[in-house]
């Protein structure tokens, strides 16, 4: 299901919001580094480049990420205060970026059904990556939890409806979505834990529903806990992601996160996987190739295109 344009009653609100259909452009003189030459290239899951935290040196920033060896970004939305950067930056970015559509649970607020209208009308402007980042945080406010369930639970419906992977935030929130997660009971419903920090039972239960896990910086740090989940949960079932600005990996930790820093993420999966950060690499963009089916997006241009292998 994939509507051409906006139903009427949703015409209103894409006039008073600014929304407008964003092809993916051609490339811009910003988007022109490519690293072929590398051996082996990474898919970021989950970063947010186009943050404010990057505005001073945002085309140093990307160019780092180049450098570093990623091929992909891929961004997760968090609400209409933002939508437009995020949108800006895939537009400037066309050949490795890719943006997903969403209402995050902390912009959950009052106004959060005119939000949810936002993200609806989005949906109807043209084929998206994912619908995230979605769910529940009960870190900070658990007043709105009611309606961090509804919206989780509308966004679900619509990633269904739309075929669409979702991308979770579940921050002390893990067991409250596999919860409702279990009462959808829609094999349709797939998708990933973005910035997993769960036990091996309920790594394992929402693998069991058919997610995957986004291991980040949290993987790195001395207390992080991940090192089970690791070990004895499928290497199928595992994304990489950094998350960026936040929560930046060893020897990082305490500064600002960028995708650039992916490789220390991914040297240290390897470490628990007892094996080399090329394989990781591969299976972890296998996985997401999977995840995210970016066979409907990749294009011969797009130094990405040679992540999509296959892991014998």
């Amino acid at each position: 299901m994939h509507p051409a344009a906006a139903p009427d009653d949703l015409q209103p609100l894409l006039a008073t919001c600014n929304l407008q259909p964003l092809p993916l452009s051609s490339p811009t003189k910003t988007d022109t580094v490519r690293i072929n030459s590398l051996p082996y290239m990474y898919i970021d899951t989950h970063t947010h480049l186009y943050s404010t935290k990057f505005a001073a040196d945002r085309a140093e920033m990307m160019e780092r990420v180049n450098a570093a060896g990623v091929a992909l970004s891929i961004l997760p939305a968090v609400d209409r205060s933002s939508h437009e950067a995020m949108l800006q930056l895939e537009q400037d970015y066309p050949h490795s970026t890719l943006a997903m559509i969403g209402l995050h649970p902390v912009s959950v607020k009052e106004d959060f059904e005119e939000e949810l209208a936002v993200v609806e009308a989005y949906l109807t402007q043209r084929r998206w990556v994912a619908i995230g980042e979605i769910g529940m945080d009960l870190h900070w406010d658990t007043s709105y939890q009611a309606q961090q369930e509804e919206a989780f639970r509308r966004q679900c419906a619509w990633a269904i409806a739309y075929d669409l992977p979702i991308c979770i935030h579940a921050r002390k929130a893990i067991d409250e979505l596999l919860e409702i997660i279990d009462d959808i009971d829609d094999p349709k419903l797939r998708g990933v834990f973005h910035c997993f920090t769960g036990d091996v039972k309920q790594a394992t239960h929402a693998v069991e529903r058919g997610f995957y896990l986004g291991i980040g910086g949290v993987v790195t740090f001395k207390n992080g806990g991940l090192e089970p989940v690791l070990r004895e949960l499928p290497r199928e079932r595992i994304l990489l992601e950094t998350d960026a600005p936040y929560l930046a990996p060893v020897p990082k930790r305490g500064k600002r996160n960028e995708t650039a820093y992916l490789p220390f993420v991914a040297e240290k999966v390897a470490e628990l996987w007892e094996t080399s950060t090329e394989v990781v690499a591969r299976q972890t963009n296998q996985n997401a190739w999977q995840l995210f089916e970016l066979d409907h997006f990749v294009k011969p241009e797009c130094s990405w295109a040679s992540t999509g292998v296959v892991i014998n």
